[in-house]
């Protein structure tokens, strides 16, 4: 069985995704910002010990050949909150343990995908923490079917999404991995050393 790496992208639209950091940049360079970002993730995290899955929103993006490499899967995220659509991959995956990811963290490298499979040879869950308060890595063994209670009452995109995702597994062996940061606004973006040359633009709606 082999490891399963979900990577959950949005259609990278002016409007569409990075609304937050829109805000302070304007739409179309987060758009763009998320674009590039999403293309050097892709490249970095290629290793033979995983196999990679776009699940894509909204679903009919999940076919756009110019946007996403050719050689990956795709696959639609279909409708619900984070959580039902991320249980929909749990259970839709192929047999083996799975992680699932968002493209807008930066640091994340394949140290961190690889630390997250093996903690799983011990655990049930694995977590790697956004220091947001969410979460950047969600990883399950599925060993069991997933329990209906998973991912209920969650209060997704706020500091008690990891907390409250957590409370949704009582019985389970959780381990947690490195802290990273997510970007969401140009204060996280600033935060990192890597240059990322956005060009100057405005929403165009």
């Amino acid at each position: 069985m082999k490891n399963q790496l979900i990577i959950m992208l949005k259609e990278p639209r002016a409007g569409r995704v990075k609304t937050r950091l829109g805000k302070d940049i304007g739409m179309v360079p987060a758009a763009w910002w998320f674009r590039h970002q999403s293309r050097r993730l892709l490249r970095e995290l290629e290793d033979p010990r995983w196999t990679i899955t776009l699940a894509i929103s909204p679903d009919k993006a999940a076919f756009g050949k110019r946007i996403w490499p050719a050689e990956l899967p795709r696959i639609p995220q279909g409708q619900g909150d984070l959580g039902q659509r991320m249980r929909r991959q749990f259970v839709n995956a192929p047999r083996g343990p799975v992680c699932i990811i968002g493209a807008d963290v930066p640091d994340i490298s394949k140290t961190h995908v690889q630390t997250a499979f093996k903690t799983l040879a011990s655990h049930d869950w694995v977590f790697g923490p956004a220091a947001d308060g969410g979460y950047w890595l969600i990883g399950a063994k599925r060993i069991s079917a997933l329990a209906p209670r998973v991912f209920q009452n969650v209060r997704w995109s706020t500091r008690h999404a990891l907390a409250d995702t957590i409370k949704t597994l009582p019985d389970a062996r959780i381990a947690l991995i490195d802290t990273l940061r997510d970007v969401d606004t140009l204060s996280d973006l600033k935060k990192f050393n890597r240059q990322f040359n956005i060009p100057k633009g405005h929403d165009a709606s």
